[in-house]
């Protein structure tokens, strides 16, 4: 029974989602728009089975790409944002910087890194971590700042080190805060990683994207950015699972 109510309510939640697909099959068949420039959801879903094997082969190398990068990109945003909490006039001097680089656009960019750090993985990592670092580190400043006057009062009052006040009050109380920012940093780093393959390299579903291109497969090219899309979507359920499970741990102390 509870297996029917969720996938009612799965249903409804992406009603509008099927409706659309829906619409856009029947467009597509009865010969309003040619299947030559706008593929039907079917067509695009036997792309996509028909070539599974060499998508999941692409997929592995940008989603490590995105993981590294990600990762990479946790640990700065975690010593800047402690050293931009502990100093106000640090935080002032690096915070234009940081607005900085979310203004420059990542395409922009991306054949810059390519042209100084070659076709390897090297300039797409980079590219990552430049896509997560601005919101993990405002997601966990602001996670910090959040704390009230009082508990930190009372942690001064127990002669709390600096270590201790982030261990066990600022940085629990900024976990909400942090997985909120990593769901928008994943889905940062995904794009970002296909956007680097688009400009040079052997393997990844950017470089798989150029090449359906350049041959005007549209159902092929349709079908990898419905990868991309299930994929962060994928990324975002497993952050969501992640930050229930750490939220349950920490209202259960």
């Amino acid at each position: 029974m509870k297996a029917f109510v969720r996938l009612g309510a799965l249903f409804g939640q992406y009603s509008l989602v099927i409706l659309l697909l829906a619409v856009w099959q029947g467009v597509v068949m009865i010969g309003v728009l040619p299947d030559y420039l706008l593929p039907s959801p079917s067509q695009i879903l036997q792309a996509l089975f028909d070539d599974a094997l060499l998508l999941a082969h692409h997929a592995q190398y940008t989603l490590a790409t995105a993981f590294l990068g990600t990762a990479i990109g946790l640990l700065l945003s975690f010593i800047l944002s402690i050293l931009m909490d502990l100093s106000k006039g640090f935080r002032q001097k690096v915070y234009p910087i940081l607005l900085l680089n979310q203004t420059i656009p990542t395409i922009a960019i991306a054949p810059l890194l390519v042209i100084w750090l070659g076709y390897g993985i090297l300039p797409k990592v980079v590219l990552v971590v430049l896509s997560v670092f601005f919101p993990m580190t405002i997601a966990l400043l602001d996670g910090y700042r959040s704390v009230e006057n009082e508990q930190l009062n009372l942690f001064k009052s127990m002669k709390a080190t600096t270590y201790q006040t982030y261990i066990h009050l600022k940085i629990p109380s900024a976990m909400g805060y942090f997985f909120t920012g990593l769901k928008v940093a994943l889905s940062y780093a995904l794009i970002s990683a296909v956007v680097a393959e688009w400009l040079g390299g052997y393997h990844g579903l950017g470089v798989y994207m150029t090449r359906v291109r350049k041959s005007y497969e549209l159902d092929n090219m349709f079908a990898v950015i419905f990868l991309i899309s299930f994929l962060t979507l994928l990324l975002i359920a497993l952050v969501k699972w992640l930050e229930n499970r750490a939220m349950h741990y920490k209202n259960k102390e």
